[in-house]
């Protein structure tokens, strides 16, 4: 084992910050002792806060309309070839049901940009889940609004809200984005969201098309800025129909070192082993824990629609029921020491509202 990577790891475990020379060292590793090495500290980190706690959330992909056109997005406005759907109120609490009856207490409700769902659309949708299920969570990931609308969702009784950031980098951003879009607005939408008291998550993912090692470093000094709740990473995977579909998908490796480093600068944090890097490798979730995850997003969305809420290709569990993935990834969780929550899954400390 290498001193140098020893001390880089030790030295960010203990200041819970990095440098951009430790980062790289970390990166670069190509020795299986040093990568051990540095879960295990993950490990550690992780257990003695969540004591070996994984935290199921149950997602519901309710629109795959969406008014943006990001260059690496698969529901991407001027993809003519996605099949689009938008589910009812009443079948969204349907698959909160489901989830319910699964012993899930979070609900997060991924969708597009789509106007359709006005912001009273969304408070009242918001509502009728918090007075059925109302020990549950309910986080929303439905991209950038304004302060206002923002606001208005907590009132209603949103917990959580997931935006990742995608890069802090203002250049890069444009090279993935059109021009409508801004890495400013997405900053500052993640700094409204944690001023109105949601727990509130970002991220990046790893291999995206342009990005450096320099890019990584300003995401992380970006991340103990913000100081979120959650962090969401995954490696870029190239989707068909979209201008990056030629470019190399992500590195599943690099993915779990940074898990790893993030665990380390973040012990408390909210860290989801990503459904695309289940999708990148068959034991990407197992990996993701080993390396200091604690969440993963069960698909609650109904089978009919899996298939069509596409930002890459190749995504897992898109023909499997509920119940099923629920077994399965219980299983899995269970074969490498580590078992499913029985609670909501706060952000350590967060106060019950």
């Amino acid at each position: 084992m290498g001193n140098g990577f020893k001390n880089s790891v030790d030295e960010i475990k203990n200041n819970k910050d990095i440098t951009y020379e430790q980062l790289k060292t970390v990166l670069e590793c190509n020795d299986k002792d040093d990568e051990e090495y540095l879960f295990e500290k993950a490990r550690e980190t992780a257990d003695k806060v969540f004591q070996k706690e994984i935290y199921l959330r149950g997602l519901i992909e309710f629109t795959n309309y969406c008014k943006n056109d990001c260059y690496y997005c698969g529901i991407r406005c001027s993809n003519k070839n996605a099949d689009r759907y938008r589910l009812t109120d009443d079948k969204i609490l349907e698959c909160c049901d489901i989830g319910y009856e699964l012993g899930y207490k979070t609900f997060v409700l991924q969708g597009g940009e789509d106007p359709f769902f006005t912001d009273e659309k969304i408070c009242n949708l918001v509502r009728r889940i918090k007075q059925k299920y109302p020990a549950c969570a309910v986080t929303l990931s439905i991209g950038e609004k304004s302060y206002e609308s923002y606001k208005s969702y907590f009132d209603a009784g949103a917990d959580r809200y997931l935006l990742r950031h995608e890069t802090a980098n203002e250049e890069h951003y444009g090279k993935l984005h059109p021009a409508t879009l801004s890495g400013a607005n997405r900053k500052q939408c993640l700094k409204n969201l944690k001023e109105i008291g949601f727990q509130v998550g970002c991220g990046i993912m790893v291999g995206t098309p342009y990005q450096t090692l320099e890019h990584i470093y300003e995401d992380m000094r970006f991340m103990l800025e913000l100081k979120p709740h959650m962090i969401g990473i995954g490696p870029f995977i190239a989707h068909k129909d979209t201008p990056f579909k030629d470019e190399p998908n992500g590195s599943v490796k690099e993915t779990i070192l940074l898990l790893a480093i993030l665990r380390l600068l973040f012990p408390n944090v909210l860290l989801p082993a990503t459904t695309a890097l289940g999708t990148a490798d068959a034991l990407g979730r197992e990996k993701g824990i080993l390396a200091g995850a604690n969440v993963i997003m069960p698909n609650l969305s109904p089978a009919n629609v899996r298939g069509k809420y596409l930002l890459y290709d190749g995504k897992i569990c898109t023909g499997e029921e509920a119940a099923e993935c629920n077994i399965c990834l219980k299983n899995r969780i269970e074969r490498i020491g580590y078992h499913v929550a029985d609670s909501r899954g706060d952000y350590p400390g967060w106060r019950d509202r």
